[in-house]
C-alpha cells in the first residue's frame, strides 16, 4: 500500500468492510456522489498509515489534505459542511437541533445495543437481540409519519438507522409484519436506493444476499 501521506490531494476513507459507523460515512459519501479513495482494511492487521494519522488506529477515518478525522458522527457532520448539497441536515437551527438529538437517541440506543450483539457474549448478545428488537418495533409509528425518519428528505439520522436495519438479520432479529409494517416499508424504500446500494461493501451485501 502507498502511503496516504504521498496522496493528500485526493479524499481517502480508512474503511472496515463489516462497521456500522464506517457504513453510515459510506452513506454519506455516496450520497453525495462524493469522489474518495476507499481504503478497505483489514482488522486484524490495520495499516501502518493509519496509525501515524489516528492515535486511536481506529476506522472509519478520514483524511482531506491536512485534516484527519476519525470520529463517525464528526466525519459525517463535516462532509455535509463541505459538499453541502444535497444537504444531510435541516438548516434552521431548531430542525437542526432536533436532528442532532435523534442521532444522539440512534447512537446511545441502538449503536450501544448493536456493540453488545457483536460482543460474542451469548448471554449479552440475547439481552440486546431482545431489547433491539422490541425498541425498533415500539419506534414503528415514528418510521410512518414521513417518508424518511421525521422528514421529507434522506438525512444524516437515516444514514444512522439504516446500518442498523440492514444487518437484523445477522442480528436474528425478525421483525413482525402486523407490528412493525412502517419500519419494513421504509427499510424497502431506503434498501432500494442506488446510492444505498452503491455503499455496501462485499461483506456487507453477503447480509442479505
Amino acid at each position: 500500500m502507498s502511503s496516504v501521506a504521498n496522496r493528500r490531494s485526493v479524499m481517502t476513507l480508512f474503511t472496515l468492510p463489516d462497521c456500522i459507523n464506517c457504513h453510515r460515512v459510506r452513506v454519506v459519501l455516496a450520497e453525495k456522489d462524493i469522489s474518495v479513495d476507499i481504503i478497505e482494511i483489514d482488522p486484524v492487521d490495520m495499516p501502518d498509515d493509519l496509525a501515524q494519522l489516528n492515535p486511536y488506529n481506529t476506522a472509519p477515518t478520514l483524511i482531506d489534505r491536512d485534516l484527519v478525522l476519525y470520529d463517525a458522527r464528526v466525519i459525517m457532520e463535516y462532509l455535509d459542511e463541505r459538499f453541502p448539497h444535497p444537504p444531510l441536515m435541516p438548516v434552521d437551527p431548531v430542525n437542526r437541533a432536533h436532528s442532532r438529538l435523534a442521532l444522539f437517541r440512534v447512537e446511545r440506543d441502538w449503536y450501544t445495543l448493536a456493540e453488545e450483539l457483536e460482543s460474542g457474549d451469548e448471554k449479552r448478545m440475547n439481552s440486546a437481540r431482545i431489547e433491539l428488537r422490541n425498541s425498533v418495533i415500539s419506534a414503528s409509528e415514528v418510521f410512518e409519519i414521513k417518508p424518511f425518519f421525521l422528514s421529507n428528505d434522506f438525512t444524516l439520522v437515516d444514514c444512522t438507522i439504516v446500518p442498523i436495519l440492514w444487518r437484523l438479520p445477522r442480528y436474528g432479529i425478525d421483525l413482525p409484519a402486523s407490528e412493525a409494517k412502517p419500519v419494513m416499508d421504509y427499510m424497502d424504500r431506503i434498501f432500494s436506493r442506488d446510492m444505498f446500494q452503491n455503499a455496501l461493501s462485499d461483506a456487507e451485501k453477503a447480509i442479505r444476499p
